[in-house]
């Protein structure tokens, strides 16, 4: 049985096949194109294949008002919406957070940083090194899991979603040149450009690149966080080098440019949000996006303050708010806008190796 999104995003997608104006605009046109109908394995693969970049909706002859009401971009949002919920692990998870995101995002974040405070016993002041107030084995024994789940969780989401809309897209194996020109697609954003170079659209028509940089910002300062991590990783257990690091060390030069680029990303991205118009998307998942642009910045915020806050008294509680919010972070992950970036890049995949088959319809074009 359809879901109300699946179906709207049906009817709407056999207006577009019957159109095809924009075949230009993106990966979900030329998509689209080789379908005659839309099950519903279809609809959640163009829906993660829609970058929401509002081009198409700005070009349509058939957007609201007219009586045919058809927004791509809105309506694609509420399947990918949809998508997060049925493809979570555990499912129940996925609908709270896409429910109430922001405010649990905040108070989880609240809550794991006391816990933290509490179960460690961290309240020593005026010390330098925060490995003097929790050791470097605790920190693993306490993150490890919690990140071993949101693994876990994301992979098995992924793994049914790939499952289901494999059949649909061909079936044929993932070879290297698909792999490669999914993943430049999706680490370039190249399908934010609005089909035309000049990016997004706005409510006014007008196009630009904010989006677009403003993601990229935060993309790549939570990667360089993530190799910050890892480099500091390798250096503790294989090199004997032990934290805490300094400028001009590895870690804290990747760790700070990484901070400050997220936080960067972060703010732009959620006053970009707030001002979006409601029609260049899904409303309703307004406080799932917040919650996870909020705790990304709390990370990042955090972590900065952490190294700054050295020899000060606010040090113990700044680590107890770093490590509580990314600890939140680790456990919301699987079902924050995190994971519409790997089904994205799974949509993607599906979509290099589809465009290498036959088209068997001999419709529209790649």
């Amino acid at each position: 049985m359809s879901t109300p999104e699946e179906q709207e995003a049906q009817r709407q997608l056999q207006i577009c096949n019957a159109c095809r104006y924009c075949e230009g605009f993106c990966a979900m046109f030329p998509a689209m194109t080789r379908r005659l109908s839309f099950e519903p394995a279809d609809i959640h693969y163009l829906a993660n294949l829609c970058h929401n970049c509002g081009a198409c909706l700005h070009a349509c002859q058939y957007a609201p008002p007219h009586e045919f009401r058809v927004n791509i971009p809105q309506s694609l949002a509420k399947v990918r919406r949809t998508t997060y919920a049925q493809y979570a692990w555990p499912q129940a998870l996925g609908v709270l957070y896409q429910r109430n995101g922001l405010m649990l995002a905040v108070v989880l974040a609240a809550s794991l940083s006391v816990m933290v405070g509490a179960v460690t016993g961290v309240h020593t002041t005026g010390q330098e090194n925060f490995y003097d107030l929790l050791p470097h084995n605790i920190l693993v024994a306490m993150f490890a899991p919690v990140f071993l789940f949101a693994v876990l969780a994301l992979g098995l989401g992924v793994r049914k979603f790939l499952r289901d809309v494999q059949p649909a897209t061909s079936g044929a194996p993932v070879q290297w040149p698909a792999a490669r020109e999914a993943g430049q697609a999706a680490l370039s954003l190249k399908y934010l450009d609005g089909g035309h170079g000049q990016g997004c659209n706005n409510e006014d028509d007008a196009s630009g690149h904010a989006r677009r940089y403003a993601h990229h910002l935060t993309f790549y300062g939570f990667m360089l966080c993530f190799a910050a991590t890892s480099v500091a990783t390798l250096e503790h257990y294989f090199f004997n080098l032990s934290a805490p690091y300094d400028v001009p060390a590895l870690p804290k030069l990747l760790g700070v440019s990484g901070g400050i680029s997220l936080l960067v990303g972060c703010v732009w991205l959620f006053v970009l949000h707030l001002r979006r118009h409601p029609d260049h998307g899904d409303v309703a998942q307004r406080s799932m996006d917040l919650g996870f642009i909020a705790l990304l910045a709390l990370v990042s915020a955090s972590g900065l303050g952490l190294w700054l806050s050295r020899q000060h008294p606010l040090m113990p509680s700044m680590l107890c708010w770093h490590l509580g919010s990314v600890m939140a972070l680790f456990v919301t992950l699987p079902y924050s806008k995190f994971a519409h970036g790997i089904f994205r890049l799974a949509s993607l995949i599906r979509f290099s190796v589809e465009k290498r088959q036959p088209n068997t319809l001999g419709l529209g074009s790649d």
